[in-house]
């Protein structure tokens, strides 16, 4: 029909912008985080750009879930702001005509929420994890600085000094490097060129150091031993850990989640489902909600709206931790807060279809058979 036609444009074009304003600000509000944090050495800055991606593909569900929701609310609203609502009431057509071109609009988006949270999420997780993993490992390197004396890794305590250092090839000349070894004598290395290398199958990143001298003992006793190498190899204990989806909860497969009886697995399971739920329930909750009187002015709907939503989604937060302690099994979990706020959607919309009367008295009605809505 035209009005369903029509609301499916406006809701489309109201999600888009509302999409497109939200996640610009979380982006930009993001990107001065990282890009603060990369000044300060912590983290490289050609890799803000990917992590910024991962973070809004983390992010992306959740905020499909506030843009279908804020859509449908403000299209609903603005028919009740011109008074289309009240001509439509007129001529005999209630609130729950309007059921159909809302799920219309919020299926897809709990489809494409169900995607990202079932399948697509628990990959970028893991790729996440992985290239943070690398970006540890190369921040020793990344971090060298020629002229300085630098820590090395966290073993022994290493620290070197490198007189020239090129970037591009890695390549280190005339490094003196200090350590204590495993009999508690000082090492004290001196070397003409070195390079870091990736060694063995575990990928040991290793220190490859050439023509040198290397003095072993301890000040004032008079026992140093010097030895002069063409080749010698320091392992600086970074190696590079793949992140394993065993790790962590974020990035196992939902196959593997359905699978398991843990009760941290089964509340990660849990939330995976929520989230598409979550869109669709509150799309429909967005009909009664959007109720306006053009008379009065006020817009106390939207603190309303703002309510429940608040509510909502701390609910499932709540019940996702009680399901991660074993205070809570799944499916008591997953259909109370769902379960509660469909009842509350199904009671708004009989109050809303009855006669104008105070809201105490519409809610006793509501659950009444004279109550029901045309």
């Amino acid at each position: 029909m035209i009005y369903q036609r029509q609301f499916l444009k406006e809701t489309t074009i109201t999600a888009i912008a509302v999409f497109v304003v939200i996640l610009a600000i979380l982006v930009f509000t993001q990107g001065i985080t990282l890009l603060g944090r990369a000044a300060g050495g912590n983290v490289a800055i050609d890799a803000v750009g990917t992590l910024i991606g991962f973070w809004v593909l983390n992010l992306a569900p959740l905020l499909l879930v506030l843009t279908a929701y804020i859509s449908t609310l403000t299209v609903l609203t603005r028919y009740w702001r011109d008074s289309e609502m009240a001509i439509w009431l007129s001529s005999g057509l209630g609130l729950r005509q309007w059921v159909k071109p809302v799920m219309t609009f919020a299926l897809p988006l709990m489809l494409l929420i169900a995607v990202l949270q079932i399948f697509v999420l628990p990959w970028a997780e893991l790729r996440s994890r992985e290239y943070a993993e690398l970006l540890k490992q190369k921040q020793n390197l990344s971090l060298v600085e020629q002229g300085k004396f630098t820590e090395l890794g966290k073993k022994n305590g290493r620290i070197y000094f490198v007189e020239q250092f090129d970037a591009h090839a890695g390549q280190l000349n005339h490094l003196f490097l200090r350590e204590i070894g495993d009999d508690g004598k000082n090492q004290v290395i001196f070397a003409e060129s070195g390079q870091f290398t990736l060694e063995g199958s575990d990928q040991h990143r290793t220190l490859v150091l050439h023509n040198g001298y290397r003095y072993l003992g301890n000040a004032g006793q008079g026992d140093f031993e010097q030895i002069a190498f063409k080749e010698l190899r320091l392992a600086t204990n970074t190696t590079p850990k793949l992140a394993n989806p065993i790790d962590h909860r974020n990035t196992i497969p939902t196959i593997q989640l359905l699978r398991s009886k843990d009760p941290v697995h089964q509340a990660e399971l849990m939330w995976r489902i929520s989230l598409p739920i979550t869109v669709v329930v509150l799309c429909w909750l967005a009909i009664p909600i959007s109720y306006f009187n053009p008379r009065s002015g006020n817009s106390y709907h939207v603190l309303v709206a703002v309510g429940f939503f608040l509510v909502y989604q701390n609910s499932l937060t709540w019940v996702y931790g009680a399901m991660k302690s074993g205070k809570i099994s799944f499916w008591p979990a997953l259909l109370s807060v769902h379960g509660l706020t469909i009842l509350c959607a199904w009671l708004l919309m009989r109050v809303r279809s009855l006669p104008a009367q105070p809201f105490w008295r519409a809610i006793r009605r509501a659950f009444a058979k004279q109550g029901k809505p045309t």
